[in-house]
């Protein structure tokens, strides 16, 4: 078994109790925590406002709505990955109304092993949201500088009286020459002075 890095928050949706006493073994604490459970579709939009789950898996069907449009909502969020538990002959229809909005769909019934072994490629699936967050984070944080950047520079073209290409080259060799990031040299640049 892999070195696990990550314990991931799960919420089960499941209005029989059979089904959920048989999954709450399969969830030890040292890889699921929290572990949450709802019997409707309404307890679990509520849970799902309360905070965010990596996991949702959705035992259809429900008493008060199937779980489709729950598990379609939940997925389109950018940090959680959903899957549908559904009867056999249901399974060809939901797949074919939510696999194009990245929600799992499982045949049910289902054993144990091919349980786990779903929540393996959920688990898969949300390190590959993971790391894309990562990415987002990393081009939002660049941009970020590159706007910061440029206003240091409009500021070195307006009070200095410099060229664009000049004020480019003072804020590069600003930073090299003192070790530090553009980021730095710009928040210096704009920094009111004191």
């Amino acid at each position: 078994m892999p070195l696990r890095e990550h314990v991931y928050s799960i919420l089960i949706v499941s209005a029989s109790e059979k089904f959920n006493a048989a999954l709450r073994p399969l969830l030890p604490e040292s890889d699921y925590d929290p572990v949450r459970f709802a019997v409707s579709v309404s307890e679990a939009q509520r849970l799902v406002q309360e905070r965010s789950f990596d996991l949702v898996l959705v035992n259809t069907p429900l008493p008060d709505d199937f779980g489709r449009r729950l598990a379609v909502d939940i997925s389109r969020r950018e940090n959680s990955v959903a899957a549908m538990l559904v009867r056999g002959e249901l399974y060809d229809e939901t797949y074919a109304r939510v696999f194009a909005q990245g929600v799992f769909t499982i045949r049910k019934p289902v054993s144990p092993a091919l349980l786990m072994q779903s929540l393996d490629w959920m688990r898969t699936a949300r390190e590959r949201l993971r790391a894309m967050e990562k990415r987002t984070v990393s081009l939002e944080d660049k941009m970020a500088e590159i706007r910061l950047v440029n206003r240091a520079k409009w500021t070195l073209i307006e009070k200095r009286h410099m060229t664009e290409a000049d004020a480019h080259r003072y804020i590069e060799k600003e930073a090299m020459d003192r070790c530090i990031t553009r980021r730095a040299v710009a928040e210096r640049i704009l920094r009111p002075e004191e």
